[in-house]
């Protein structure tokens, strides 16, 4: 599906949703179904070497798995998920479910709270991990594992914690979101009305 200049495409198993903006790739799945993802991309007349930018919303396996299929393109994630990207032994990614997964552990851009994406900017919203973000652009929320459709929040035992998000859920409650697109599940209108409702489950 395309929404506005973004091409949604849903994840496929274990794979996380993944955006396409231009030559951005929001998130790349576990990277064990590579051909599912080409494919998508070629409905839009895009090879691998077109994609310029990979921003990963955490740092998590079903999230990253699939960065090492673009070799060309840069990878940035929040700083405080970027270690635990580049360090193969880190816990943090939660490869160790699944042995298959292969990571690419550089870094190129180690992202801050309010930087600039194009037309969206950088929410860091800690709770599922140190370094979850958010992008935003005054009328779509990526979300990335901080929050879902229908009430559902990211989990918090794989590097997460309560009172990040909690602080999240209330900054992103001050937000007028039309569309919600996150990091797995189905995309949803009426998006300040599903995030209310997760937050609802803590504030």
């Amino acid at each position: 599906m395309s929404l506005n200049d973004i091409v949604c495409i849903q994840g496929l198993n274990a794979d996380s949703n993944c955006y396409l903006i231009y030559d951005m790739l929001i998130d790349t799945g576990t990277g064990l179904n590579p051909d599912y993802i080409f494919n998508e991309l070629k409905k839009y007349d895009l090879e691998i070497d077109d994609i310029n930018l990979i921003v990963n919303t955490h740092c998590h396996f079903d999230h990253v798995g699939g960065n090492y299929h673009f070799p060309n393109a840069k990878v940035a994630i929040h700083e405080a998920d970027s270690q635990a990207l580049k360090d193969k032994h880190n816990k943090l990614t939660a490869i160790d479910m699944f042995p298959d997964v292969k990571i690419r552990h550089d870094v190129d851009i180690e992202l801050k709270n309010k930087d600039k994406l194009g037309d969206f900017e950088v929410i860091h919203t800690p709770g599922h991990t140190p370094g979850g973000i958010c992008l935003w652009d005054g009328e779509c929320l990526i979300s990335g594992d901080t929050v879902f459709a229908n009430g559902g929040i990211g989990r918090m035992d794989i590097g997460g914690n309560l009172e990040g998000m909690t602080n999240s859920l209330r900054k992103l409650k001050e937000l007028d979101v039309k569309y919600l697109l996150p990091g797995h599940g189905p995309w949803t209108d009426n998006g300040k009305k599903h995030i209310e409702l997760s937050a609802s489950q803590l504030l």
